[in-house]
């Protein structure tokens, strides 16, 4: 049974590509994609669920979590599972951490996104959504960037035997990206410490204008 036979047969049948229905729109949640740049730290956070597994096979699931502009790694979750509610509970200790919530939260049309418990979060916390338009992953770059470097420089080198090892590897490997990894979109500052330099330049100029 050749291409040729099959779309003969086809053919013959009367049979016709299935009619692809117009997409629902998102349950709960807004936002469109956007194309600025932040211009300061915790206005855009972007999200994304890479994945990996155990020496025996089992399943790793990782949230990582972005901050576009000091390219901070604020969170490299590792689970077996992560569903939308486990998100908020993430991005909740997030906010308490910096004090406030994002007003952007930028990410695909996963499930655990368009959660009704996200939609819920985003409204509490006067979030914003913006969704990347689907198989467009260009679109969420600063992530897509750290995803690959976190794959390369940790989880294609790197085997783990257990979750809670590759929790305890991946999340040295985030500390040492935040605190040691000079960042050339930075002007060769770590992320960590352009936030500092960022803070110290804001609060002088504040300063200077009382």
């Amino acid at each position: 049974m050749n291409k040729k036979r099959v779309q003969r047969l086809w053919r013959e049948e009367g049979l016709r590509v299935p009619h692809r229905g117009r997409k629902q729109p998102l349950r709960g949640i807004s936002g469109h994609v956007g194309s600025f740049c932040p211009i300061a730290p915790d206005v855009t956070w972007a999200l994304d669920f890479p994945f990996d597994q155990t020496s025996h096979g089992g399943r790793l699931k990782l949230l990582n979590i972005v901050d576009e502009f000091t390219r901070e790694a604020l969170a490299v979750e590792v689970e077996h599972r992560i569903n939308g509610e486990d998100v908020t509970l993430i991005l909740d200790r997030l906010v308490a951490a910096r004090g406030t919530a994002p007003k952007y939260l930028r990410f695909d049309h996963g499930p655990e996104f368009i959660a009704d418990v996200m939609a819920r979060w985003a409204n509490d916390q006067a979030t914003t959504c913006m969704f990347i338009d689907p198989g467009s992953p260009w679109q969420n770059a600063w992530i897509e960037s750290f995803n690959g470097r976190l794959r390369d420089e940790c989880l294609n080198i790197e085997q783990f035997d257990s979750l809670l090892e590759a929790k305890v590897v991946i999340g040295d490997w985030r500390i040492d990206y935040n605190t040691r990894r000079p960042h050339s979109a930075l002007d060769n500052l770590t992320p960590a410490d352009f936030h500092g330099l960022w803070q110290r330049q804001r609060s002088t100029l504040l300063n200077s204008h009382r």
